[in-house]
């Protein structure tokens, strides 16, 4: 603490480093007018004075409206993407970062000395130096270098939450210590005495990081474009895996719905990355793919659980990336339709114009469209009449918002991009054409996700221990199967009725793994109930495995249920720290089979 003052002279602020000082002020400022909004709500309802409750309740408008100043202020801040971007000339879209979690101070002193007292019986004072290096350590992640120095430095410490928690966190005692955290995107403060929520939060730190560390590449060359795929993957995965391990977070940021509209965010951005990587390798360019996964990042934007918390300039931006690719797909359509083919490459040409377009297009047959050099120019005429109109949708959303009518990097190219397809239409477009020009089909998406043969890996994993599988075959009765199903990839059985056929060979707990030789891992709750419907009177093999000391459906919670602690739960391990409460995955669909007849429904 003793050089902090001559911090900023040996180590120049910079313009990332003043906005998290300002990110810091606005929380504070945040925190303070909560409490007092918490204080004047308090004797509000204590009150019964009119005259004292009209005097807060004038206090409480002013309250209320410094808070929403302040939230327009971090808004704003959370729009600053410009500071985040490359300094290079080159023209790259600005990407979307996130900005760091704040936290306060914490002194573990005390509270680490007495337990080593308590607990282990030595003299905490001999332990003092180590504790004070924790600490420092604690007080250098808030602000890491945004290099893979300041990851590392995020990763030393939550690497020493680890031991933190097995050495000082006894399950029958609190340490008393209280984590505070800021969310990222609003400034609400949150605090918890369980050392999952300090793990969460660094671990959102790593992630919101590395998306400052991709926004800073330099897109104009294939180093930097293979950086910031890596980048933006990571910080993917570090959100996914937030997502997937904890719930009931006490701050926005880190809930499933916000969490899930992260990934899909950064999953955009690595595949905007690949495809500026195959622009740069005069490769085939995947941008149809690209507006895709954009326009699932704006669906999820718009939800109700996120709409309110996002900021406008991300939807907005997202919104433009989304046209914008779509009419860059239909741009470089044209331009392969306008460009003549050899004799040669008809057949590959031919092949790939099947898979390309969503329906096909109206008119002559396909290998005579691309056989006739008129035709191919009218088909290349609407994808580009198709293109400026996309164009031009994406430049009037643009326009809606101010802060992105403030880049002038974004503005330059759209612009760039609606003006090369208006000089390619003029280019195609005849005097003598007297012909309407219709309207392109949509391009379809070209890629497809594969789905591993071992399962998902949430329940098919190595910490798991299983039972060999076993086949049964069925026969049903009069009264059908005599079981009940719950959940999705894979399907779990819900309960055996007593004295039904499936009595004999299955149990509560058995998950499908396959059904007639299908395999069921991935299978839905509807699509094995409809594989079992579809028996006939040969009846049914199931395949099924069983966790090793599973009594039933409360065995198998610890794999597929994982909960936040709350403040007064004590994190035991490493393994368990992450353990969210289990979702009840009944369905509809989860009624014994034993209602169900061959002519009725299983829902």
């Amino acid at each position: 603490h003793e050089t902090g003052g001559y911090r900023h002279l040996l180590f120049p602020e910079t313009q990332r480093s003043k906005l998290q000082h300002r990110r810091a002020r606005i929380n504070q400022q945040i925190n303070k007018e909560m409490r007092m909004r918490a204080g004047a709500e308090n004797l509000f309802r204590a009150t019964s004075n009119h005259k004292v409750k009209e005097t807060v309740a004038l206090e409480l408008s002013y309250v209320n409206s410094n808070l929403q100043l302040l939230k327009e202020e971090l808004e704003e801040l959370n729009s600053s993407m410009d500071v985040y971007q490359n300094d290079s000339e080159s023209i790259s879209v600005p990407m979307i970062p996130l900005g760091l979690k704040e936290t306060k101070e914490l002194d573990l002193l005390v509270p680490l000395k007495d337990l080593i007292s308590e607990h282990y019986g030595e003299e905490g004072i001999l332990f003092e130096k180590e504790i004070k290096e924790f600490m420092e350590l604690r007080q250098a992640m808030r602000t890491p270098s945004r290099n893979e120095a300041g990851l590392e430095l995020l990763m030393e410490y939550y690497n020493q939450l680890y031991f933190l928690d097995s050495r000082f966190f006894p399950p029958t005692k609190s340490l008393g210590v209280f984590f505070h955290w800021y969310d990222s995107l609003t400034g609400v403060p949150s605090h918890q005495r369980a050392l999952a929520f300090e793990k969460g939060s660094v671990l959102f730190n790593i992630g919101a990081l590395h998306t400052q560390i991709g926004a800073r590449q330099d897109r104009a060359s294939l180093p930097g474009l293979n950086q910031a795929i890596d980048a933006f993957q990571k910080a993917a995965g570090a959100f996914n895996y937030l997502k997937e391990n904890f719930s009931n977070a006490p701050s926005l940021d880190m809930s499933a719905a916000s969490l899930n509209m992260l990934v899909r965010l950064m999953v955009a951005q690595v595949q905007e990355c690949v495809f500026e990587k195959m622009t740069l390798l005069r490769a085939h360019t995947p941008q149809e793919r690209t507006a895709y996964v954009y326009s699932l990042v704006h669906q999820t934007m718009t939800q109700a659980h996120v709409k309110d918390y996002v900021p406008f300039s991300w939807t907005t931006m997202v919104h433009v990336k989304s046209e914008h690719f779509k009419a860059l797909s239909h741009y470089f359509a044209a331009i392969a339709l306008c460009d003549s083919a050899s004799d040669a490459e008809l057949p590959e040409q031919e092949k790939a114009f099947i898979q390309f377009h969503v329906t096909m297009p109206e008119g002559p047959s396909l290998r005579v469209l691309l056989q006739d050099p008129e035709e191919r120019r009218k088909l290349g005429k609407a994808h580009l009449k198709k293109a400026i109109m996309k164009h031009e949708e994406a430049m009037r959303i643009h326009g809606l918002c101010k802060i992105l009518r403030k880049m002038d990097i974004l503005q330059e190219v759209l612009s760039f991009a609606h003006k090369r397809s208006l000089s390619k239409y003029s280019e195609i477009d005849h005097e003598e054409d007297f012909f309407e020009t219709g309207d392109a089909p949509d391009i379809h998406r070209a890629f497809h996700v594969s789905t591993l043969p071992q399962g998902p890996l949430s329940v098919f994993s190595a910490k798991n221990k299983w039972y060999p599988a076993r086949r049964v075959h069925l026969m049903r009765g009069e009264n059908g199967f005599g079981f009940t199903l719950r959940g999705d990839s894979p399907v779990l059985i819900a309960g055996v009725i007593p004295g039904g056929c499936a009595e004999a060979g299955l149990k509560e707990g058995d998950y499908i793994i396959s059904v007639n030789g299908k395999d069921c891992k991935w299978s839905k709750h509807a699509e094995v109930v409809q594989l079992l419907k579809s028996t006939g009177e040969e009846g049914v093999e199931i395949d099924v495995i069983t966790l090793q000391g599973s009594e039933g459906p409360k065995a198998v919670s610890h794999i597929l249920g994982l909960r936040w602690e709350t403040a007064e739960d004590v994190p035991h391990t490493l393994l368990v720290w992450s353990k969210k409460s289990k979702r009840s995955k009944k369905s509809t669909y989860g009624i014994p089979f034993t209602a169900v007849g061959d002519n009725e429904a299983m829902y």
